[in-house]
């Protein structure tokens, strides 16, 4: 390469083979200015696009397998697996999808930056200012917009860590509703009343899920103290043993509902305790439906609820 093309910033082939060809260092000059460096970018942005590219199909590729999951449903069979279904494979599949935008948007982002500071180089101009500031730029940024990071880191975490996604039922402290949206900085979900809360993803310190693998119907049945237990218990269980081979139930409640006993005594009452464990969301449907039959089978049945004491003891008129 020639003195001319060697020394300064026009070091290209484009600016040595027009000074051999004129021997002219302006025209080799011009040529490595617009020739050498537009081509040189022009090869940069071909290589950035074929490495988005590919990134792009590995990251689709690594969704695809998080869609259809990992494992064989044979190997995650148990109390804590996850029921198979449309919801839970619809759930999977969003989750997947929004980790794979996540991802994408990274890559493109780092991409982007890359070939900006290298364009920039290639023009000949000093990037170590430019990074310089840049860094400055991003603390300042950092300082300035703490919740908004917070907010986003938060969410990624949520994502990734599957904490709710949208159908869920969750109890998110001040709040508690069904989740409607997820997205990396708010959480939107609608309450029993219908109102629609926007929780940000940095302010939620704890998440309560209702919905994820399995749910459990929790029923405290008061008695008064006159009543026989043990009679009780067998038509707790009898009860709750039909329900559970009632069809229209059966897909609801997953295994056979416990009386668990005397859960408490109180001044007028005894509180007896009977669990059944349900697919997700179903438990509200199972309770109510559970309390019916004890009602209609207590009346049957001849049992009374507790009375308050002041019924049984009111003074004489």
């Amino acid at each position: 390469m020639p003195d001319t093309c060697r020394n300064g910033t026009d070091q290209s082939w484009s600016c040595a083979a027009v000074y051999d060809w004129t021997h002219n260092e302006s025209l080799a000059h011009a040529a490595a200015w617009f020739i050498g460096k537009p081509l040189a970018i022009i090869w940069l942005v071909v290589l950035a696009l074929g490495s988005r590219w590919l990134l792009y199909k590995l990251i689709d590729r690594l969704v695809r397998r998080a869609q259809t999951g990992v494992l064989p449903n044979a190997l995650v069979r148990g109390p804590f697996a996850e029921p198979e279904g449309e919801v839970v494979t619809h759930r999977r599949v969003q989750r997947a999808q929004t980790i794979g935008t996540l991802l994408k948007s990274i890559v493109s982002g780092v991409i982007f930056a890359v070939v900006v500071i290298m364009a920039i180089a290639e023009l000949g101009y000093d990037i170590a200012p430019l990074i310089a500031s840049a860094g400055i730029l991003g603390v300042a940024l950092g300082f300035g917009a703490q919740s908004l990071v917070k907010d986003f880191l938060s969410g990624i975490f949520m994502i990734f860590e599957d904490q709710y996604g949208v159908g869920d039922s969750v109890n998110l402290g001040d709040v508690s509703g069904t989740v409607e949206a997820v997205s990396l900085r708010v959480t939107r979900l609608r309450d029993v009343d219908g109102t629609v809360w926007y929780v940000r993803n940095g302010e939620i310190l704890r998440v309560g899920n209702q919905s994820q693998n399995w749910s459990r119907s929790v029923l405290d049945i008061a008695v008064g103290y006159k009543e026989d237990i043990t009679k009780v218990r067998r038509i707790l269980k009898e009860v709750a043993h039909d329900l559970w081979e009632d069809p229209e139930y059966r897909d609801k409640i997953i295994e056979e509902p416990e009386v668990w006993g005397v859960q408490s005594l109180g001044p007028d009452s005894v509180v007896v305790r009977v669990t059944l464990k349900t697919m997700p969301q179903q438990q509200w449907t199972v309770s109510r439906e559970m309390r019916e039959r004890v009602k209609l089978r207590f009346d049957e049945e001849g049992i009374q609820m507790p009375q308050p004491y002041w019924r049984d003891h009111q003074p004489p008129r």
